[in-house]
């Protein structure tokens, strides 16, 4: 099944997506403001999610709020 962000694009593993809507994060103090870019993205096996990270830590979003950069 295809990965695709919040506009259908496909996201592949490695591509650069961009924040749609603020979002705190869990275990974080930092929020993930709109606009900002994450790189080097990694698939997950559920198509609605990705994997990244931010600083040291790794997390997972949910696709609905990425746009493919």
């Amino acid at each position: 099944m295809e990965t695709r962000d919040s506009n259908g694009t496909i996201i592949e593993d490695g591509d650069t997506v961009m924040v749609i809507k603020d979002l705190k994060v869990k275990g974080m103090s930092k929020t993930l403001k709109r606009g900002s870019q994450i790189k080097n993205v990694r698939l997950t096996g559920n198509p609605e999610q990705i994997e990244c990270r931010i600083g040291k830590a790794t997390i997972v979003l949910k696709t609905a709020f990425m746009k493919k950069v």
